[in-house]
């Protein structure tokens, strides 16, 4: 009976909408005069953008009188995009709500949980839902990590858990799926690197029963093995969706090189693999210092372990990781009090050698550094690849000017200056082909019924304010940000608006 009765109230409902057509309606939101960029790729068209309650319920020229509108925005021919979606981005959001340095570029939709990482907790609902409480100017999709559940399983750093261990770890992750969006991997950090080929593919299997996708740092991102690293992923995807987070070469040259590693992903496809990419406009990546270090010396604890009998094999070690990475003057280090410096400076002034100074002065966990590691043509080809979304891999705080400037820089960069991409095809790339990877429904594009997750530009004032030393400083040009149409930013400042929803798969 309460099936039924429901049943009939829905019905009434509908009738009750329906008997007040569209152009009767009031509106909570109108932009008019605007150049429509709706994220499909297709070429931009003047017209119209009409929302009523959070959705959008018009898109294009007007036809007739203009309904009557809470709020009237006049374009005054700018851009007006879907909201940008952000597929790998960092923070908390119980500390930092607001996420203006991702809203102040146009992002309306972040996800976190990134690279094997998630917040350490025993119910990931339960946080959601204090985050929820709380209230995020963005929107958020969330994952779980891989290192996380390692850890909490009990199983850790063991690279040969048993087999009731890894059926264990596989329980954890299909509990937290009812409320990610799938499974983060960072196989280059601890304790993630210790998972095997059986692992991996025992969880793959969970992800993919549940429709979900694997988000993954692959094992290695050093040019000559980073195929394999690909292909150890692309293994997993015979299980799952599969995605190749902040795609890069590290010491990989020239774009037909970048084209080679494309046509990986390409041939996996072929064989009916669903795997995607996403990259960051920038030849410099961003982690800690544990990076540099052999997987016998990756934590504090295994660190001191080694120190008494393997130092100078240690030096060795980090000497020739740190040469073959362009050398200590490309290492920036990001954490006080060195913030700002590069190691090889630091080396410097402490008076010893760079690999000494890593030992002595930092260690694993002695914070984070910028590697400028990469090559600006070959990563040019992954901004221009089609299947490859724009990601910023950016935080609130991080010292890296991609926290700030990406999406920007996009426009600004590989749009404007460069032409590298057309503004309807980055747009899509920033847009609707990372909701499509993420599986986010009626998000990343405008049509009557999406969400009214919005952006206004004009695509010459955009600029990338950002820089290695100012990394902190906000994109400028994004005039309006609405987030399930609700204004949260214009005229370069926060509105105090939290409408952002906590996204559920």
């Amino acid at each position: 009976m309460r099936r039924a009765l429901a049943l009939v109230l829905g019905l009434l409902a509908g009738l009750a909408t329906a008997e007040v057509p569209f152009e009767e309606r009031d509106l909570d939101l109108r932009i008019m005069d605007a150049r429509i960029v709706d994220g499909t790729g297709a070429p931009a068209r003047r017209g119209e953008v009409h929302v009523v309650d959070g959705r959008i319920v018009h898109v294009g020229p007007l036809d007739g009188a203009p309904p009557s509108s809470l709020r009237v925005v006049d374009a005054m021919g700018r851009v007006v995009a879907p909201g940008f979606v952000e597929p790998h981005a960092h923070g908390d959001p119980l500390e930092t709500p607001d996420f203006e340095n991702f809203v102040a570029m146009g992002v309306t939709t972040i996800t976190l949980g990134q690279d094997g990482s998630s917040p350490d907790v025993d119910d990931l609902a339960a946080w959601l839902g204090r985050v929820e409480a709380a209230g995020i100017v963005p929107n958020l999709a969330m994952f779980v990590g891989h290192g996380t559940l390692r850890t909490r399983s009990g199983i850790g750093r063991d690279a040969e858990p048993e087999q009731e261990e890894i059926e264990q770890l596989a329980a954890l992750v299909d509990d937290a799926l009812d409320v990610a969006f799938g499974l983060s991997t960072g196989l280059e950090y601890s304790p993630g690197l210790y998972a095997d080929a059986e692992e991996m593919a025992a969880l793959a299997r969970v992800v993919g029963s549940r429709n979900r996708l694997i988000m993954s740092h692959v094992r290695n991102e050093d040019d000559p093995v980073l195929v394999e690293s690909l292909e150890e992923l692309i293994a997993q995807g015979r299980h799952a969706r599969v995605h190749v987070a902040h795609i890069k070469s590290v010491y990989g040259r020239g774009a037909e090189r970048g084209r080679e590693i494309l046509a990986v992903l390409e041939r996996a496809r072929a064989a009916g693999v669903e795997i995607t990419a996403d990259v960051y406009p920038y030849t410099a990546s961003y982690t800690g210092l544990a990076l540099l270090f052999p997987e016998w010396a990756k934590t504090r604890e295994q660190f001191d372990a080694a120190m008494p009998e393997r130092r100078a094999e240690l030096a060795d070690h980090l000497r020739r990781r740190v040469e073959g990475r362009n050398g200590p003057g490309a290492t920036l280090l990001a954490s006080p009090p060195w913030t700002g410096r590069t190691l090889e400076e630091v080396a410097a002034e402490l008076g010893k050698p760079f690999e000494e100074a890593l030992i002595d002065d930092f260690g694993p966990d002695g914070g984070s550094a910028a590697y400028f590691i990469m090559d600006d043509d070959l990563q040019t080809a992954f901004i221009a690849d089609p299947s490859v979304a724009i990601c910023s891999d950016g935080s609130p705080t991080g010292f890296h000017p991609r926290g700030h400037g990406t999406f920007a820089r996009i426009i600004e960069t590989y749009v404007r200056e460069r032409g590298v991409l057309s503004l309807e095809e980055a747009v899509r790339k920033m847009t609707s082909l990372p909701a499509e990877i993420l599986g986010l429904e009626d998000r990343g594009v405008l049509r009557p019924g999406a969400f009214a997750d919005l952006v206004m530009f004009d695509p010459e004032d955009v600029h990338e304010t950002a820089t290695w030393s100012a990394p902190l400083s906000l994109a400028e040009g994004f005039d309006l940000v609405a987030v399930n149409g609700v204004v949260v930013r214009e005229r370069g400042a926060l509105t105090g608006a939290r409408a952002g929803e906590v996204l559920r798969p």
